[in-house]
């Protein structure tokens, strides 16, 4: 077994991104002995956006979003995740 590398701490999210992108995990980690971890706090950064809809859609989708007592922000985002989902479940049929 090799010696590991010590991982740096990382001023930012992006900087560690930035170095994982251009360094080998497993140059830092023993991937063999690894454990899994459950990181049930972990929030995902958030980028916010703009976007010009008709305001018919949007009505439509605070209608439903009452519907299933959510925001319709809220709403968006599980339509569009759901849509990217199923983007990669038909790019992975052979």
């Amino acid at each position: 077994m090799k010696e590991q590398k010590e991982i740096p701490n990382f001023q930012s999210e992006a900087e560690e991104r930035e170095f994982w992108a251009k360094h080998d995990s497993t140059e830092f980690i023993e991937w063999a002995t690894a454990e899994p971890v459950s990181l049930l706090n972990l929030k995902p950064t958030m980028k916010t956006v703009s976007l010009r809809m008709p305001e018919f859609i949007i009505d439509e989708l605070r209608m439903i979003a009452r519907k299933r007592d959510i925001s319709y922000q809220a709403l968006i985002k599980v339509f569009i995740k759901e849509r990217i989902d199923q983007e990669h479940r038909q790019r992975a049929l052979p």
